[in-house]
């Protein structure tokens, strides 16, 4: 009885070992050497590398964000001016850094698309416009920190000097407000002088009704009063050609227009003329634009940034009251043809000059 016993238990041993599971019988069919187990011992070993690494990336980003807090705890603690500093120029990378993949997803997107800057929707005409004037005040700060340890002497420059070579993303909330009211401040002591200019074309004017209008809108801003959209609109033939065409300009008509636009004017007149109907045109593109999507559409920063581009210093007026000006001047752009941009050039002077709360 016990020798059949044995002999039961090695039959049944020899059949579970003849008679393999599904996973051996599977790899035996395919021709791998081993069993089941060093298979699935063999793909633990191979995916181990993959798990540690992840678990490495994720110590050290949990560390690198546990030392950085420290460091600004530190910093706000012992450096609270600094830390302001670091902060809000931190931030302004990372806003910039932002701006520049957006410029760029908008620029594939164009040469995807055969896409022309006209035909563009206006925040992303806007967005284009506004990065390629932060980068070109960017370029001189790139220029000057070349120079082996000049680094040094450009966070000095930043510091002493942050409305002239930082853009906006750097200004702390109170510097933006200050620095619009110097930059508006600055551009509107051209306003008497265009006016001027505009006074003594008027005999130049051939026609008796257009110079009774210029005449009567030239009174009206000398005397405070703001003019209405078809007041500057019944003026359009005298910016279409002599004397007030942008071709007919002379050179200190170009040079106060090229500060009340913010741009520099000291460049030769062809240049200032090239400068300020590329300026002009690409602005009357952005009107067309906002015409479509409409005034309603835009948030109140949206508002007041497009009044302010236009000549208006709205960081001081009502968002109702900026949007209808910004109306008005769309009234006045959307009317007006290409032959005829240097009527919207000195619509910056003629429409900002005495609207409600800007005179002082």
């Amino acid at each position: 009885m016990a020798l059949s016993r044995v002999c039961c238990a090695r039959a049944a041993l020899w059949g579970s070992a003849a008679a393999p599971g599904p996973i051996v019988a599977r790899r035996l069919q395919l021709g791998r050497p081993g069993l089941a187990w060093g298979a699935l011992r063999s793909s633990k070993l191979h995916l181990s590398p993959k798990a540690d690494m992840k678990s490495l990336i994720s110590y050290v980003v949990a560390k690198t964000k546990a030392m950085n807090g420290k460091y600004h705890r530190f910093l706000g603690r012992h450096f609270p001016r600094f830390y302001v500093l670091y902060t809000i120029f931190m931030k302004g990378l990372q806003m910039f850094w932002a701006d520049a993949k957006k410029a760029r997803r908008i620029k594939t997107n164009m040469w995807k698309h055969n896409i022309k800057f006209h035909q563009l929707p206006y925040r992303e005409m806007e967005h284009l416009r506004q990065f390629r004037q932060d980068v070109s005040k960017c370029l001189f700060l790139g220029i000057i920190s070349i120079p082996p340890f000049a680094n040094y002497l450009v966070f000095l420059l930043m510091y002493l000097f942050p409305r002239q070579l930082l853009i906006k993303h750097f200004w702390t909330p109170k510097q933006q407000i200050d620095f619009l009211d110097i930059y508006h401040a600055l551009r509107k002591q051209s306003h008497s002088e265009i006016i001027s200019y505009l006074e003594s074309v008027i005999p130049l004017v051939s026609d008796a009704g257009l110079r009774w209008h210029l005449t009567e809108l030239c009174t009206k801003i000398q005397n405070g009063t703001h003019p209405a959209a078809q007041d500057v609109l019944a003026l359009r033939e005298c910016f279409r050609n002599h004397p007030l065409g942008i071709n007919q300009l002379q050179a200190l008509q170009l040079k106060a227009l090229s500060r009340a636009m913010l741009l520099t004017p000291y460049l030769p007149p062809p240049w200032l003329r090239r400068r300020l109907k590329a300026h002009t045109t690409v602005i009357h593109q952005l009107d067309r634009a906002l015409a479509k999507l409409g005034i309603g559409q835009l948030t109140a920063q949206e508002v007041k940034s497009a009044c302010y581009l236009r000549g208006l210093n709205s960081t001081h007026i009502a968002e109702d009251r900026c949007r209808t000006w910004l109306g008005e001047w769309l009234q006045i752009s959307c009317s007006v043809k290409e032959t005829e941009l240097s009527l919207l050039l000195h619509n910056v002077v003629l429409l900002s000059t005495n609207y409600l709360g800007t005179r002082r």
